[in-house]
C-alpha cells in the first residue's frame, strides 16, 4: 500500500510543479506587460508571494474554510451512532492513525467529501440526503471511498492544487480587468499618446494570451489527475469494504439524483464523490470526475474479488487496455480479497418518509432543538431560543413545560452517558422504570430530581443515568 501512496505522491508532485511553473510564468508575463521588459522577475516574486500566503492559509485552515462554506456542522457519536460506527470500521480497515472528524451538511441532495491536510487532520462530510437515502452497505461504500482519499493522501494535494489554481485564476482576472484601464490597451495608447513601443505592445499581447490560457491549462492539469484519483478511491473503497456493489449502488443513487446540491460552489464541487455542478458528474475534458456510468460498470464487474487486481481487470474490460490506474506494485500483490455477502439490516426496511423525518430530527438535535412527545403521540420540537416556558399541545390541549435548551443535547443523547452506580437506598426507592411508547423521540422526567430526559430513535440500551443527578433509569 505504501508504494501506491508513493506513486500517487510522485504524480501529485509532477502536476504540482507544472502548475507552479504556469503560475510563475503568468507572473513574469504580467510583470513585463505592466512594468516593462525588465520587471518580469518582480512579477514572479509577486505571484510567488500570493501563492505562499494562500498556501499557508490553506494548510492551517483550508479544511475549516471548506467545511464552513459548505455549511457543515460537526456531529458526535451520540447524534448518529451508525455513521460513527461505519467511519470507525473504515478507519480501522484503512489503518489510519486518527479518527477523522465527522460533519453533516443539511442538504437533501445525496453527496459527501473528505478534506484536510493529512490523515492526522482530516474530516469527512456527508449530506442529510445521503443519510436518509442510503442503506448501511451503501453508506459504508461512500465512507470507504472518502477514507481512501485520506489514505491515498489525495486531500492534501486537492487542497494545495486548488489553492494554486485559484491563485492563477485570481492573478489572471486582475490583469485582464486591469488591462482596460492601463498598459498598452489603455485609451492613452489608442489615442496616440507616448504609450508603449512596439516591443512592449507585443509583450502585452503575449501576456493577455497567456492570462487567458494559463487558468485553462492549470485546470486541465488539475482535472486530469483528479479523474484518476476517483478511480483509485473507488478501487481502494471496494477493497476496504469487500463489497463493491455497495459503492456502485450508492453512486447510482447519488449520480442520478434529481435533487441539486445547494451548499456548494466551484471550489468545493470537485471534492465531492460526484461533482454536483455537472450533469451525471461528468462533462468531458473539463470534468473533475470520470463518467459515473463507467465507475458503476467497473464496480459491478468485480465478480472475482475486491482486490486491486480485480478492479484493474474490471477497468480494462470497461475502458479497454490497462489504463495505468493502479500502480504495478499494487497489482503484484497476489493476496485475494473475497467479496462478502450483503449486510442484513437488523430492522425491517423503513419507509423513505420515516428515514427523512429521522434525519431531519438528527439535524435539529445538532442545532440544539428540544424534543417532546405528548401523550397523544404528537412530537413537538422546540428551537434553542424558544421564549415561552409552557406550551399547549395543539392536538389534545395538554400543557407541557418547555425543555431547557441548555440540556437539550445531553438529554437527547442520554443513551451515551454511562450509568453511575446508584443504590436504591440513595433515593429510598427502587430504580425508575420507563416503558417506551414508540421508536421515535420520547421525553420523560427523572423521578429523582425532575430533570427532563429524552430518548433518541437510535437508543437501544436497557438503562441510562440521569444527566443531572445520576439516578439509574431502566428502559423497557
Amino acid at each position: 500500500m505504501w508504494e501506491l501512496i508513493a506513486a500517487n505522491k510522485r504524480k501529485s508532485l509532477i502536476i504540482f510543479i507544472a502548475m507552479g511553473i504556469c503560475l510563475l510564468t503568468l507572473g513574469y508575463c504580467v510583470g513585463m506587460a505592466w512594468l516593462g521588459p525588465d520587471a518580469g522577475f518582480f512579477g514572479v516574486l509577486i505571484a510567488f508571494g500570493v501563492w505562499v500566503v494562500l498556501s499557508l492559509i490553506s494548510y492551517f485552515a483550508g479544511d475549516s474554510i471548506l467545511l464552513y462554506t459548505s455549511n457543515a456542522q460537526a456531529v458526535t457519536h451520540d447524534i448518529h451512532p451508525q455513521l460513527f460506527n461505519i467511519v470507525e470500521e473504515m478507519k480501522i480497515a484503512a489503518s489510519l492513525p486518527v479518527m477523522p472528524r465527522i460533519y453533516i451538511i443539511d442538504d437533501p441532495s445525496p453527496n459527501a467529501f473528505a478534506t484536510g491536510r493529512d490523515p492526522q487532520h482530516s474530516s469527512i462530510a456527508v449530506t442529510s440526503g445521503l443519510l436518509s437515502g442510503l442503506n448501511r452497505d451503501e453508506l459504508q461504500g461512500v465512507v470507504a471511498h472518502e477514507m481512501s482519499h485520506i489514505l491515498n493522501r489525495d486531500i492534501s494535494y486537492l487542497t494545495f492544487a486548488g489553492v494554486m489554481l485559484g491563485s492563477i485564476a485570481m492573478i489572471s482576472q486582475i490583469f485582464l480587468r486591469g488591462s482596460r484601464f492601463g498598459g498598452c490597451s489603455s485609451r492613452r495608447y489608442r489615442s496616440g499618446g507616448s504609450g508603449c513601443g512596439q516591443a512592449q505592445l507585443i509583450i502585452f499581447i503575449i501576456a493577455i494570451v497567456f492570462a487567458i490560457l494559463a487558468p485553462i491549462l492549470a485546470r486541465i492539469f488539475y482535472f486530469a489527475l483528479s479523474r484518476k484519483r476517483e478511480y483509485l478511491a473507488d478501487a481502494s473503497g471496494a477493497r476496504l469494504t469487500r463489497y463493491p456493489s455497495g459503492l456502485a449502488s450508492a453512486l447510482e443513487k447519488i449520480g442520478f439524483s434529481n435533487i441539486k446540491l445547494s451548499s456548494t460552489n466551484n471550489i468545493t464541487a470537485p471534492m465531492y464523490i460526484v461533482n454536483p455542478l455537472q450533469a451525471d458528474g461528468y462533462s468531458g475534458i473539463f470534468s473533475t470526475h470520470p463518467p459515473i456510468q463507467d465507475r458503476i460498470k467497473i464496480l459491478r464487474g468485480m465478480a472475482g474479488g475486491a482486490s486491486y487486481l480485480d478492479y484493474s481487470k474490471a477497468f480494462s474490460a470497461v475502458k479497454g487496455g490497462s489504463g495505468g490506474i493502479i500502480p504495478s506494485a499494487a497489482l503484484s500483490d497476489s493476496a485475494s480479497v473475497p467479496i462478502r455477502d450483503a449486510g442484513v439490516e437488523k430492522e425491517a426496511p423503513k419507509d423513505p418518509k420515516d428515514k427523512t423525518r429521522e434525519t431531519i430530527d438528527l439535524l435539529r438535535a445538532v442545532n440544539n432543538y428540544a424534543f417532546l412527545t405528548c401523550a397523544c403521540g404528537l412530537k413537538i420540537k422546540f428551537p434553542k431560543n424558544f421564549a415561552q416556558n409552557e406550551f399547549i399541545c395543539p392536538r389534545c390541549g395538554r400543557k407541557h413545560e418547555v425543555p431547557s435548551s441548555n440540556n437539550v443535547l445531553a438529554a437527547a443523547v442520554a443513551s451515551a452517558i454511562p450509568a453511575k452506580p446508584v443504590t436504591a437506598t440513595a433515593y429510598g426507592v427502587s430504580p425508575q422504570v420507563y416503558a417506551r411508547k414508540n421508536v421515535g423521540w420520547e421525553s420523560f422526567n427523572c423521578s429523582g430530581c425532575g430533570a427532563l430526559l429524552q430518548l433518541s430513535p437510535a437508543f437501544i440500551g436497557t438503562s441510562l443515568a440521569c444527566h443531572s443527578c445520576g439516578k439509574e433509569i431502566k428502559i423497557r
